[in-house]
């Protein structure tokens, strides 16, 4: 198989019309975690113009299946597929039409990326040594969907031997995209404390056991955990994002709940952060005649890029963008990703596409009510994946040679 990616580039940029008109209708109609019924169904009706099997995975993903014609390994991409819980600021002509919802983290153009790849790809299956799997996961934002995939088998059957992923990024102008080795985005525990103290009248503190007191300490004590407990040459967040306790103006509060997040990069420093949090909160509560409650909500794990697929992503990238187009980022994010469970139990490289565009004001964060992109970046995106998917079969078939 000889790759063509100017070819491949081409084909991309001639599709960008209806990659268009696919990202609009995502947009139009978002749906958050684990609701993405109308979105499988669209995705669905995609697959069976383009005459690609699929089967449902994860009650609203889909995993779809381009055979080679000639036999060899087995690669993945990936596309997540919710929105969020936002209420769209942008007048565009394909604003959502769903009230307080928007896909303001770009997962529209994520599919639309992995569909547009999918429609190259199928095109060149009769030049294809292996299968490509496109993995179109639910719940990113939410509880998480790449998980129930990989345990409901999406990575056998036949086995991934590598897998991409994508994701937009504001920050890089279109035609460009950026690239991580190693580790990219931190592991996520949700904490939750419950401070116990003893009800009293607020004119007599003396004859209660001020839980708000209480857990002020312990708020401020759990500060010193970064600062103080983590290897400063390491990194780490703990932030409380609520709290909430007392019934009235004059009554000793008797309970208090605050809750938060933890990112860490390595395991070490996610046990340690952890350990901590709890001696903190239980000894502080104790030391002034309460008690604390603390449990753990487990989220993602560490993102971490294999280095040999991170060249390829690479390389690719500087030969249909050019190589002042491809951007090493050195530093990891302490945001979180779930495409890290698949890169857990596969080779796999996740990379940043560039879709901003100053003069169509697609300069505002992900997560932002006015989040927009350059849609000239969904052929960049479709052209990446689909030659991602080529190369890494090319490259396969070749080791598997006879010298």
């Amino acid at each position: 198989m000889n790759i063509n990616k100017e070819q491949v580039k081409r084909q991309a940029e001639d599709i960008l019309p209806w990659l268009q008109e696919v990202r609009r209708d995502f947009h139009q109609f978002p749906e958050i975690g684990l609701e993405e019924f109308r979105t499988q169904e669209q995705i669905m009706r995609y697959l069976d113009e383009m005459g690609i099997p699929y089967t449902k995975s994860a009650g609203t993903g889909i995993v779809g299946l381009i055979q080679g014609e000639h036999p060899g390994a087995t690669v993945a991409l990936r596309g997540d597929m919710d929105a969020l819980p936002i209420l769209e600021a942008n007048a565009t002509s394909y604003r959502s039409q769903v009230e307080g919802k928007m896909h303001a983290c770009g997962h529209d153009a994520h599919m639309t990326c992995l569909l547009g790849a999918a429609r190259i790809l199928n095109e060149h299956k009769s030049e294809l040594a292996g299968s490509v799997k496109l993995f179109f996961q639910p719940a990113e934002e939410t509880v998480g969907g790449a998980l129930p995939m990989i345990q409901e088998g999406v990575l056998e059957n036949p086995r991934v031997e590598a897998v991409f992923g994508l994701h937009v990024s504001p920050e890089l102008e279109v035609g460009r995209i950026g690239v991580k080795y190693g580790q990219m985005n931190a592991a996520s525990d949700d904490v939750h404390i419950t401070v116990f103290g003893e009800n009293g009248h607020g004119a007599y503190p003396h004859n209660g056991k001020d839980a708000i007191v209480i857990a002020a300490h312990v708020i401020t004590a759990l500060q010193t955990i970064v600062s103080r407990n983590v290897d400063p040459r390491q990194s780490a967040v703990l932030s409380l994002g609520i709290i909430s306790g007392g019934t009235a103006t004059n009554i000793i509060a008797q309970e208090v709940k605050l809750s938060g997040t933890i990112r860490t990069l390595t395991k070490e420093v996610r046990a340690l952060v952890k350990e901590r949090v709890r001696e903190i909160a239980d000894l502080t509560a104790r030391s002034l005649g309460g008690r604390a409650e603390i449990s753990f909500e487990e989220g993602y794990t560490s993102l971490i890029n294999d280095n040999a697929m991170v060249d390829l992503v690479k390389a690719t990238g500087e030969e249909l963008l050019g190589a002042d187009n491809v951007k090493v980022n050195e530093m990891p994010s302490l945001g979180v990703e779930d495409f890290a469970f698949f890169a857990e139990h596969v080779p796999g490289a996740f990379y940043h596409l560039g879709v901003r565009n100053e003069e169509l004001g697609c300069t505002f964060p992900v997560h932002h009510p006015r989040f927009d992109l350059d849609e000239r970046s969904l052929a960049v995106g479709a052209a990446m994946q689909a030659c991602n998917a080529m190369v890494f079969l090319q490259e396969r078939a070749r080791s598997l040679q006879p010298e």
